[in-house]
């Protein structure tokens, strides 16, 4: 992990993983056969990519109750307080519809309706993820969503985890299914015999997950294509490194692509932070990921002051970014380009992740220049409203109809003028 010197631009290491012309084709054929054969291809799938045999995907209830057995009580609980944080904080994303009442009678407005269904995909792999099922349920509950479907792939034993299971029941979801992979993605938008089609697709996975999201979108909405997972923090001479070095670390044992960067005006503090990452390193259960994840992904910038540190996430655009400054308020105005803002010594990144109530669904590799957290409104339509009086038609009609003749569209001037005293 190098300590560089900012040269007015700087970049995070960032990866944008497209997948392989053999990746795609390879998802456009798994996609085809699911549509084709649906239940039967699912099961071919299941026992190929995830080595068992499967004859039934839907999660039974005595499968839920078997996962509460062997999750503790405590956990239970933490779970519940985490989920009922992340529900509060998304109630207050409710925008309301309305109407308005023009001087010539005319009424304008909007109306805000949830979507009928949403699939939520629940990665599996090297950890299990049930925070991920609270971040993209929740607000689609929140939203009014009336049918949620969550898929995740089985282990071999042919059970979702625990952990996973009873955070979903939690969220109050109540059609599960054991599958996973871009079998999964496309059985959520077209549908087989067991699994009705849905909507809009939520949630991250692997790159077969990802390149199955973008073949599926425009048949069905979804989420973002969510790349590895990144860090930017940025620190005075007044933060410590071990609590540096460790938020750094908590993003780098996500995945070897995972993106860590620091950015302070003190040199002491980022050659002690570098030492630090190396000895946290060596004792972390995941070290081989993380280490791959620094090496390749992790920098260290020293910058003149603090208007060229904040001028510098700012080109980055972070998908979470800590502010560790003696004043971080003081701060976040000048911040314009993060998904989620931390501030201050306590705000550790994990903490958004799981528990403090802001979704950890993040805009990654820079498109917090334009994208933003999941949100209520992304599991909301909007659909405008106009009811036009007889006097406003009177008094506009005949601009309506020149400018429609503008372009060259008579019919349209004419559906005007037919309603013209």
């Amino acid at each position: 992990m190098e300590i560089l010197q900012i040269d007015g631009s700087l970049s995070l290491k960032r990866t944008v993983d497209g997948g392989t012309e053999e990746q795609r084709k390879a998802v456009q054929a798994i996609i085809a056969e699911v549509r084709a054969y649906g239940d039967q291809a699912l099961r071919t799938f299941t026992e190929k990519f995830d080595s068992v045999a499967l004859d039934e995907f839907l999660v039974t209830e005595d499968e839920i109750s078997e996962a509460y057995k062997t999750v503790s009580s405590q956990l239970v609980d933490i779970i519940t307080e985490a989920a009922a944080n992340i529900r509060r904080y998304h109630e207050k994303q409710l925008r309301p519809s309305w109407m308005t009442t023009e001087e010539n009678g005319t009424m304008l407005g909007q109306k805000v309706t949830p979507l009928d269904s949403v699939g939520v995909y629940v990665p599996g792999g090297t950890a299990a993820y049930p925070s991920s099922v609270l971040m993209n349920v929740i607000p689609a509950k929140t939203a009014g969503v009336e049918r949620i479907v969550m898929v995740s792939p089985p282990g071999r034993d042919g059970k979702l985890p625990a952990g996973v299971l009873v955070t979903a029941d939690i969220a109050g979801v109540k059609e599960i299914y054991k599958i996973g992979g871009a079998q999964a993605i496309a059985a959520l938008a077209y549908g087989t015999e067991t699994i009705k089609p849905i909507d809009k697709i939520t949630g991250p996975g692997n790159i077969y997950v990802a390149l199955a999201k973008r073949e599926v979108f425009g048949d069905v909405a979804i989420d973002m294509i969510a790349g590895p997972s990144e860090i930017g923090i940025l620190a005075d001479e007044t933060a410590r490194a071990n609590e540096i070095a460790a938020d750094l670390l908590s993003q780098a044992e996500h995945d070897t692509r995972a993106c860590a960067v620091f950015v302070t005006t003190s040199r002491a503090l980022a050659e002690d932070v570098q030492n630090e990452v190396y000895k946290q390193l060596s004792q972390l259960p995941r070290k081989e990921i993380a280490t791959q994840a620094i090496e390749n992904f992790g920098a260290i910038y020293v910058a003149a002051d603090m208007d060229e540190a904040v001028s510098a996430i700012n080109q980055l655009a972070p998908e979470h970014l800590e502010i560790v400054t003696e004043n971080p308020m003081e701060l976040l105005g000048k911040i314009k380009h993060a998904g989620a803002i931390f501030l201050g010594r306590y705000s550790s990144e994990p903490v958004g992740d799981y528990f403090a109530g802001p979704n950890h669904v993040l805009p990654t590799n820079g498109t917090a220049r334009f994208s933003s957290p999941l949100s209520v409104e992304d599991f909301q339509k909007k659909s405008s409203i106009i009811l036009y009086s007889e006097k406003a038609m009177n008094d506009n009609g005949a601009k309506i109809a020149e400018f429609a003749r503008l372009e060259g569209l008579e019919a349209h001037a004419r559906a005007v003028e037919a309603r013209l005293k």
